[in-house]
């Protein structure tokens, strides 16, 4: 397990125990003690959760919620309130806080939660883009190809490539077409760049690049991608 997760909290006893069990259970964690730091990390860096507290130092937790949400971030947050905060409970869901939990609770309790909330915010696959063709799968929205099983790595340019040519399929496509809508450049003569690209796919896709089966040449126009 990879996943990061954010502790925001100003009671050090409290981001203590969650942090163990986090850890605990394989999560990663950062912790921070109010809300102004919690803001800056999480605008700065990438994580999966955020357990936010309400009462916060500096900023509190429905500011820092509502001006991530504002910025376009959709980490999944869960609030961290006190008993007896309802009507800050039903602000903290307004702003787009994904869930909260009343404190004291336990840290079985939290971690059901989490993993509710982290289920929730990963899309599954029959809602995720997925393009398939002979033993290739291509998951559009977390730019990943598999063949068969096996994750192959691609650079940003290749797997667009790829992808061009999967909506396209059995459809030849002209090199200079590639070049401009792919690499957004006007045809100057010089189409190398994309035959290169197309070997490097060929080199991760075929069983024999030589002769390929999927990315074909269609001379004297271009390149389709073959697949049923």
């Amino acid at each position: 397990m990879d996943q990061r997760i954010l502790i925001v909290d100003d009671e050090e006893s409290i981001t203590t125990l969650i942090d163990y069990n986090l850890m605990q259970e394989g999560y990663h964690t950062a912790v921070v003690h109010d809300g102004e730091t919690a803001l800056t990390l999480a605008e700065k860096e990438s994580f999966d959760l955020i357990l936010l507290d309400l009462m916060l130092p500096s900023m509190d937790g429905i500011e820092v919620c509502q001006t991530l949400r504002s910025h376009g971030h959709q980490v999944p947050i869960i609030m961290l309130t006190a008993k007896g905060e309802e009507e800050d409970k039903i602000t903290g869901l307004d702003v787009g806080a994904d869930d909260y939990i009343t404190k004291p609770f336990s840290p079985k309790e939290l971690l059901a939660r989490i993993r509710a909330v982290l289920r929730r915010s990963v899309p599954s696959e029959e809602e995720q883009e997925v393009i398939r063709f002979n033993d290739i799968k291509i998951n559009v929205e977390t730019y990943e190809v598999f063949k068969g099983e096996q994750l192959i790595e691609f650079t940003k340019k290749e797997f667009e490539l790829l992808l061009y040519l999967a909506n396209r399929m059995n459809k030849p496509v002209k090199r200079e077409v590639l070049l401009q809508d792919v690499w957004d450049f006007d045809f100057i003569g010089d189409t190398r760049i994309v035959d290169v690209h197309i070997s490097h796919l060929r080199e991760k896709l075929e069983d024999q690049p030589k002769k390929p089966t999927m990315i074909k040449t269609v001379r004297g126009i271009g390149y389709k991608l073959e697949g049923s």
